[in-house]
This record gives structure tokens, sequence and C-alpha cells, in this order.
């Protein structure tokens, strides 16, 4: 029986992907090194399915390690390439440690299918390919170009799967471009438990709900929007999940490039608003100033994953509310509370 090797399948998205694909009755290996990710995880997702993961806590970057994983699985059909770093801040930061780690895991990955003759890669890409793009929505055929180390790598990566496919015509390389990835699954025992202060705008909602943070910074409310603060297509991290599996279905020779993003976008002050009145709870705010590089306006047209992939997202942004706080309620400090 086939099964799917999901790097950084421990993390946050790779967590729900490994449900969704037991849910499927598709069985998934799972390689992390956790450097982002607990193993609590992983179990907690076991617990869910009724099943068992065969996990291997490994660096992507390391071969050897990757190597012995294929040898040991030789079900193995296809990679489902989360692993890497991912904060556009920190990218900026320390740009080297980036483009090393996203840039080499990739590369092992794609060495270690053509060793094993696994023809088939699901990339973990990001809308942050699009740069600074003022075109929306977004098209999987908008103009690219990046504002941070991050978004370069996943872009770089990008261009190694096109290179790799033309040089492999077997290979069938699916690149899902992800927009605003939020909630948790519904049942409260997997969610996003970033390492320190929250880099996105829903996991720092969520621990301001709970008392973990005292107040929310939202950055500028002068964009020409309806009411002056960003607007971003979020999407909820089960629909997403969902996504990867219907890519790993309808996978065909070649690469092929899918927005994963529900076609609507809500402003900071929206999805303010939406928590309050999904959780009960008042989120206190303040404006500050705009963060350089951030657009007004940014979210997808998924027609494409919505026609080829048959997938839509079915979840709306209360729901991505209320599924945020039930998991973070219930895990106030993520995965290091009691065991549920």
């Amino acid at each position: 029986m086939a099964s799917v090797l999901l790097t950084g399948g421990a993390g946050y998205i790779g967590s729900h992907t490994a449900l969704a694909f037991l849910e499927q009755g598709i069985d998934v290996v799972v390689a992390d090194n956790f450097c982002n990710s607990q193993p609590e995880a992983i179990r907690r997702v076991e617990r869910l399915a009724q099943k068992e993961i065969k996990v291997y806590e490994a660096d992507v970057c390391d071969r050897a390690a990757m190597r012995r994983i294929f040898e040991e699985n030789p079900t193995i059909d296809a990679v489902v390439h989360f692993a890497g770093l991912k904060a556009v801040g920190e990218s900026v930061k320390i740009p080297l440690e980036y483009y090393r780690n996203n840039i080499d895991s990739a590369l092992v990955v794609c060495e270690m299918t053509e060793a094993f003759g696994v023809h088939k890669i699901v990339f973990s890409s990001s809308a942050t390919v699009y740069g600074a793009s003022t075109e929306v929505p977004l098209t999987e055929d908008s103009t690219t170009g990046c504002t941070s180390p991050y978004g370069w790598t996943k872009y770089m990566i990008e261009q190694i799967l096109r290179d790799y496919a033309n040089a492999n015509k077997q290979l069938e390389a699916t690149l899902l471009r992800y927009f605003n990835p939020v909630g948790a699954h519904p049942s409260g025992m997997i969610g996003e438990d970033p390492k320190g202060i929250p880099n996105n705008l829903m996991p720092y909602v969520c621990q301001v709900a709970v008392g973990r943070l005292a107040k929310l910074n939202v950055y500028g409310n002068d964009y020409p929007t309806s009411d002056g603060t960003g607007v971003r297509d979020y999407i909820h991290v089960v629909d997403l999940a969902q996504g990867h599996v219907a890519a790993y279905l309808k996978s065909k020779v070649g690469v092929n490039v899918y927005n994963l993003g529900t076609g609507r976008g809500s402003s900071v002050l929206e999805v303010i608003h939406a928590f309050e009145e999904a959780a009960g709870v008042k989120i206190p705010y303040e404006i500050t100033a705009r963060r350089p590089g951030d657009v007004a306006i940014c979210y997808a047209d998924p027609k494409r994953a919505n026609e080829e992939l048959g997938w839509r997202a079915q979840y709306d942004l209360r729901d991505m509310c209320r599924d945020g706080y039930n998991w973070q309620r219930k895990n106030p400090n993520g995965y290091l509370d009691a065991q549920n």
C-alpha cells in the first residue's frame, strides 16, 4: 500500500495534512527535526485518526537520514515537502540560514526522490512569491517577485522543481501557493503553536484572547481599504490540508501551480470583530505604524484549484475564528500544556 512522506509533518500545516491523509485511508511517514514543532502534535493526530504514524526525528537537509527513511519505507510514492524556516521578518535578519536550510532541504528531497524512483512531489509554496504585487485577485499567472529572503526561497524552490521536471519527464510536481492559513482542527486537539511572539495575526489574536498577550498591534489604518487596515485572504488550515490531499490524488506530469485561498479578502479589523463575535471575548488592540513591505490588499483567485483539483474552501471567517479560539482556550500554552 502506498504511503506519503511528509517533511515537516509535525508542524502546523503538516500535522493537519497528516490527519487529512489518514482520514482518506492513505498512510503517512513523517520526517521532522522539531525545531519549530512538537512530537505531541503527531501523538494527537494518531489519537484523532486512531492510526499509528511512523515518525523520524530527522533534519531534511541530512542526506544520510533521508536516505534511511526511503530505504526503510519502500511504499513511499510521494513527498509533501513542508520542512523549512518560515518567518518573513526573521528571514530578513538571518537570510543565509534561510537560504541554506530551505534550499538544501528541497534539493535533498529532489535527490532522494530521483534515487528511489519517486515521481510525485507536492511543494508547500506561498503567496509571498507574488511579492508586493497590487494586482487582485492574484492568479497563478500574476507577476512574481519577492520582498523577503523567505519568499525568495519559495520562489527558488519552485524554479528548482521546474528544472527538475524538465529533466525528469516522469516527475509530477505540484506547487501550492498558500495565502494566510489560520484556525485549527475543530476538535481543538491540534492547532498553531508558534515559538515566541507570533508573527501572524490569528495566533496573536488567540493569545490575546486567553490572556497570554496583553494586546494586539494593528499595523496601519490608513490603507485604501474599507476600514483602513490591510486586507488578506485567510484560509482555514483544514481546508488547506484537504488541498494537499487533492493535489496528491489529482497530480499530473510536469509542473502545476495552484493558489489555495478562499478568493475573499478580510481586513484586520474584520478579523478582530469576527473573532470577538465567535469567541465572545474582547480583543484589545492598538493602531501602530505600517510595516515596511506590507501591501494594502491581497487575495487569491482559486479558480484553477476549484476546477482542476476539485477543491474548494469550505470554512468561512467565523469558523476560522471559532476553531482558532477553541484550540487556544484548550491549550493556552500550546502543546506544552498537559496532555489532553
